[in-house]
């Protein structure tokens, strides 16, 4: 905990504003892991949910902790300082206000929030994309026998696989194309690798939309703690989406099937996929502005100039 003088802070909350706020947090966070956990205490696995903590590495026990965010000090609570002060990134002055430090902050992870704000502002600077129907869930099964979730498959693998025959695949996202089959690669229309990611990534991906929760992650203590469980929360609506869009059979776990390669299911999948983005456009725009007040006016100014080549593709 490091202690400075000079005061840099836009609001300071009272103890009776945050500690309701944090307390509220925690409860919140609770409800939302309490699935997680409880299977997580008896070893059972969950196809939907389980990708949430295993491919972002959520951990509850983070989640549940809630930041103030950028600029906002916490003032002394009656029994002393803010728990904060003991937290990695957090600083206190000499009349007991915590908050962020973001010299400290920025001194660790600078080069993360120039990316993350870059790739956040290219993705939102294009147009949805809605015509690729989670075709890529199928390009991860597509001729192969051993699939990654113990489920079976709707229409078995001979009609999984004349699906994505059937369909022109357009999958813009590294993180999922990298699990695509070998065989599946090459009938994809891109080549996503991690080096084109902010000059493919586009608002109407679900993966793209999901990573809202993973940028938060990455922006840690800087997210205040309300958005971050947003993110989180949205991720979760996301991954049903993209679970029930898949070939895999959801009987198991009482989640009906969108059938994608019918014209019914393909018009709702469009539909909910387009209000998912809408929904993850206004969490990304929040979380460009955290980056924004981490890198100061002018930093961000000259980081927007840097990905401008990469905007509106």
């Amino acid at each position: 905990m490091g202690i400075k003088q000079v005061r840099a802070l836009t609001t300071t909350l009272p103890s009776v504003t945050w500690i309701p706020l944090a307390r509220a947090h925690s409860e919140r966070a609770d409800q939302m892991t309490a699935g997680h956990r409880a299977r997580r205490a008896t070893g059972e696995k969950h196809a939907i949910e389980d990708f949430l903590y295993d491919y972002y590495g959520t951990r509850p026990s983070l989640m549940r902790r809630w930041h103030p965010g950028v600029g906002t000090g916490l003032s002394p609570a009656p029994d002393g300082l803010a728990e904060h002060a003991g937290w990695k990134f957090y600083m206190s002055y000499p009349d007991g206000v915590v908050t962020l430090d973001q010299d400290a902050f920025m001194h660790a992870r600078a080069e993360s929030v120039r990316y993350i704000h870059g790739l956040l502002t290219a993705t939102a600077s294009r147009p949805v994309f809605s015509g690729c129907f989670g075709l890529h869930e199928w390009a991860m099964v597509y001729r192969d026998t051993e699939h990654r979730h113990e489920l079976p498959l709707r229409l078995g693998q001979a009609g999984t696989d004349e699906v994505v025959e059937q369909h022109s695949i357009r999958c813009t996202h590294f993180d999922a194309f990298r699990f695509f089959t070998p065989e599946a690669v090459g009938l994809n229309r891109l080549q996503p690798t991690r080096a084109t990611q902010v000059d493919l990534d586009q608002p109407g991906c679900l993966h793209a939309a999901m990573d809202v929760h993973k940028w938060a992650q990455k922006l840690g203590p800087a997210v205040p703690g309300a958005l971050a469980l947003d993110c989180f929360a949205l991720a979760g609506e996301i991954r049903l989406l993209d679970m029930q869009a898949s070939p895999y059979d959801l009987t198991s776990y009482g989640h009906p099937p969108v059938k994608i390669e019918t014209a019914e299911g393909k018009a709702e999948y469009v539909a909910r996929q387009r209000e998912l983005a809408r929904r993850a456009a206004g969490l990304r725009s929040r979380l460009i502005r955290v980056c924004e007040a981490l890198l100061g006016a002018d930093a961000a100014a000259q980081n927007r100039e840097a990905v401008a080549p990469f905007n509106q593709r």
